[in-house]
């Protein structure tokens, strides 16, 4: 029987690390969480990560390729000014409307994450097509499918629903101020040492194979705005090589990066970058995860795909 890998993540990977831990559970023939739990709410499972601040007395850096030529500098783009021109985009998006209950919200990705086994090297896994189905009430069973050992595991309601659950009846019921949208991370964000990044994750998680309603996207990028350690990362690439802008925070040797297109600022997805040789002999400047949101729709029933 293959012995359980041992994991050595921060906490707030992203969701699909619980579900490589959940599948190895099953070979061993432990007992494994619930399949909602496992794959949709991203428990944290990883070492920890690692400034917009609330007042405009803090400024922040704008990171820029190394080896770029200096001579006239072009205008800094703060990370508020761009989770403002972000905030704007999603107020404005109406992709989708006049959502039913009994629905379910369609989201397919590419991904690829660190994989740590014992005995082995820890080693990015390939990029890999990923689809889930969510109920849109929270109180149907969704589907996961993912192109690797994992494969298809039916999600089942995560009851009882609470202020945290992330259906999008849920989700519609959240603040859309931003400062009462912060209280409420600070209050349901958990996971590592650091509390601010556990609420950046937080934001990262909701953002990404979820289907959050345009008036509390907008003030869940507003609030990121003042999590103080956001910066501006000027050439994020994400997992099906877009080029974006991203904003970022490090935390415990980790950059996390929430990429968007620099056009119509629609989040792309996501990268994970070493910036300091870490335990698991990853080096600094290596990727050690990626994903890219390909599609988001929605659909009559888990398994058909628009």
């Amino acid at each position: 029987m293959a012995e359980l890998p041992e994991k050595d993540f921060a906490p707030g990977r992203h969701r699909v690390l619980r579900d490589h831990l959940m599948s190895e559970i099953r070979r061993s023939g432990n007992p494994a969480p619930t399949p909602a739990r496992a794959s949709v709410r991203r428990n944290r499972l990883r070492r920890a990560f690692g400034a917009v601040a609330a007042t405009a007395a803090v400024t922040f850096v704008l990171l820029t390729p190394s080896g770029q030529e200096t001579g006239a500098r072009p205008p800094v783009q703060t990370a508020a000014t761009l989770l403002e021109d972000i905030a704007l985009a999603a107020e404005r998006d109406r992709t989708l409307g006049g959502i039913r209950d009994d629905q379910f919200l369609y989201v397919e990705s590419e991904l690829a994450y660190t994989l740590h086994e014992k005995g082995r090297k820890a080693r990015l896994d390939p990029v890999h097509r990923r689809e889930v189905w969510l109920s849109v009430d929270g109180l149907h069973t969704g589907l996961l499918r993912e192109d690797n050992r994992l494969g298809e595991i039916p999600l089942e309601p995560d009851l009882p629903l609470t202020e945290s659950s992330m259906n999008y009846r849920t989700l519609q019921a959240l603040p859309t101020d931003p400062e009462q949208m912060l209280r409420w991370l600070n209050r349901v964000s958990r996971g590592g040492e650091s509390h601010d990044q556990n609420v950046f994750v937080q934001v990262g998680e909701m953002m990404q194979e979820n289907v959050v309603p345009p008036a509390q996207s907008a003030a869940l990028y507003r609030a990121a705005a003042r999590i103080p350690g956001v910066v501006v990362i000027s050439d994020a690439v994400d997992a099906a090589g877009r080029p974006g802008v991203a904003v970022a925070r490090v935390d415990d040797g980790e950059r996390q990066e929430l990429i968007f297109d620099k056009d119509t600022k629609q989040l792309l997805g996501e990268r994970l970058v070493a910036v300091e040789d870490l335990p698991g002999g990853q080096k600094k400047g290596e990727v050690t995860g990626s994903s890219a949101i390909l599609e988001r729709a929605v659909v009559d029933e888990p398994g058909r795909r628009p």
